[in-house]
């Protein structure tokens, strides 16, 4: 079996179950442990998956947001605040899910300007907020990742037109591509984008390349990235030559 068929195969049982073991794999596709344990490397480097013991899995929302709140925190701190500078005054913006956007959202207490999303984390930043406008995208909560979802979020997006999105992720590959791990948050970011005059994407390093088999959109729909030292440089070259602001912070 060719390398690029058995990695497909790989990716498939990662669709359907969310993780994969390594002894499993072998026996399903008859080939050695170790044969499997390069290709889930060689996933894991692309950003298609991420490795853990014994095999590997697409399903980091999972783990509860309080845990995945506390991993980079400073390095996700300085994102937010550099992300808040791109925010005037009588601006309208769309936040989405994540914890380094709900730090951004904390950055933007005090400030004239309309917040519109589909996070309660964000949400619960700056419900208590005389400055801010805050506008709450309806749907089905997903309470393991504080995050509203579904074809109300999506219709309400669609008669919005906002200055800027600022947008989480779960992996940045190599070729500058934006992606996710849960299928039912992509059409979210997907309206999001297109409901924004400018799409900006905050990511800390260990998020290039992250993980992520659905892909959200091409750096050819990003206006810019905020990131932290550490990020791959390869990548970033890839969004200044499509004219995309690279932000460090």
């Amino acid at each position: 079996m060719l390398t690029s068929t058995r990695q497909a195969r790989i990716l498939d049982s990662l669709r359907s179950d969310g993780e994969v073991r390594v002894e499993d794999l072998a026996d399903q596709l008859g080939v050695s442990a170790s044969t499997i344990r390069r290709d889930l490397n060689a996933l894991s480097a692309e950003g298609l998956l991420k490795r853990v013991r014994g095999g590997g899995n697409i399903e980091p929302d999972r783990i509860p947001f309080s845990d995945v709140s506390r991993q980079q925190q400073p390095e996700k701190l300085r994102i937010a605040r550099r992300a808040a500078e791109l925010v005037s005054d009588g601006d309208v913006i769309l936040v989405d899910i994540g914890t380094t956007t709900a730090l951004f959202a904390r950055e933007l207490r005090g400030r004239r300007i309309t917040v519109i999303t589909s996070s309660l984390a964000v949400i619960d930043e700056l419900r208590s907020d005389d400055g801010v406008e805050l506008i709450v995208l309806g749907g089905v909560v997903r309470n393991n990742y504080n995050s509203m979802v579904g074809t109300l979020t999506e219709q309400a997006l669609a008669q919005i037109r906002a200055t800027t999105c600022f947008l989480g992720t779960s992996g940045i590959r190599p070729d500058g591509t934006i992606a996710d791990t849960t299928g039912m948050e992509v059409p979210i970011k997907r309206a999001m984008i297109a409901s924004s005059v400018r799409s900006v994407v905050l990511a800390d390093a260990s998020k290039f390349p992250g993980v992520g088999l659905l892909n959200v959109c091409g750096p050819e729909q990003l206006w810019g990235v905020v990131t932290n030292e550490g990020a791959d440089e390869a990548t970033l070259d890839v969004f200044r030559s499509n004219d995309i602001e690279v932000m460090t912070a």
